[in-house]
């Protein structure tokens, strides 16, 4: 599947910001699940780009004169492997142990871990159909309700509420995942709901026991969608939790009061039709 991708974020500030600086996870690189066909990023001056801590392609944009907003637009498009989800079972530059660590919004109390218990034994006696059970009893424990969390939600404020969004979704499932001994990473990225609806979004990844022959690797695990992370889904950047993948996060010196508006359109590319 080929999808097109336009991602545009709109900073704008109450006053002049004197500087700033934004470390940007707005490119997808090649994976076993997909391959990036064309990718573009308009940025209001120079950025440099790096690889981060996680693999993540990272660019960084320094702003040394006074503005009053920042436009980044990013666009391209990516193929996507049009078949059932599959393992992964590339590890990449960690071992799958640095994904049992938690983090500053994926750290458990004690209702967290005593729902996560409610699910061990069925996680360890078979993995992947315990934690499909997992993401349905997350679904109906934290329905999905816009609005009622924000970046800075911790997982286990988001699940005290039994509300959130695909950021909290995948941050408590991925905290739950943890602590019953399966290494779970955050994604950020896109998702294709169908030619029409789309958006940007957020999910878990989990490194299932076992080598690729043993059906082992890393799955996308989407509990918003209350599904695996197939062909619609593209990866932008992993990592703990938000912090670490989120598409946009900075610093500023001014400003005063931020307002920040985000439009992603995804769709089929030219020629392409949906299965």
């Amino acid at each position: 599947m080929h999808l097109a991708i336009h991602h545009e974020t709109v900073y704008r500030y109450a006053s002049p910001v004197k500087r700033s600086t934004q470390y940007l996870r707005l490119t997808p690189v090649n994976g076993a699940r997909q391959r990036v066909l064309q990718w573009e990023l308009s940025l209001p001056a120079k950025a440099s780009r790096c690889l981060d801590a996680y693999g993540n392609a990272m660019h960084v944009l320094t702003l040394d004169k006074p503005h009053s907003e920042i436009h980044l637009h990013a666009s391209g498009v990516i193929e996507t492997e049009d078949a059932a989800p599959q393992p992964d079972a590339d590890d990449g530059p960690f071992p799958p142990a640095v994904f049992l660590r938690d983090s500053p919004l994926t750290q458990a109390d004690t209702a967290l871990r005593a729902f996560a218990a409610e699910h061990a034994q069925r996680v360890a006696a078979d993995p992947m159909q315990g934690l499909l059970t997992l993401l349905e009893a997350l679904a109906l424990q934290m329905p999905y309700t816009p609005g009622t969390t924000d970046a800075a939600t911790p997982a286990a404020e988001a699940f005290a509420r039994h509300l959130g969004v695909c950021q909290d979704h995948a941050q408590v499932f991925a905290t739950c995942a943890r602590l019953l001994g399966i290494p779970t990473r955050y994604v950020s990225g896109y998702l294709a709901a169908d030619a029409e609806h789309v958006a940007s979004h957020a999910w878990a990844e989990v490194r299932l026991p076992g080598t690729a022959a043993e059906g082992g690797g890393w799955l996308g695990f989407d509990v918003s969608n209350q599904c695996l992370a197939d062909a619609r889904y593209v990866k932008l950047a992993i990592g703990l939790d938000y912090l670490d993948a989120c598409p946009v996060r900075g610093m500023r010196l001014g400003g005063g009061a931020e307002a920040m508006q985000a439009a992603v359109q995804v769709t089929l590319a030219q020629g392409q039709t949906q299965a």
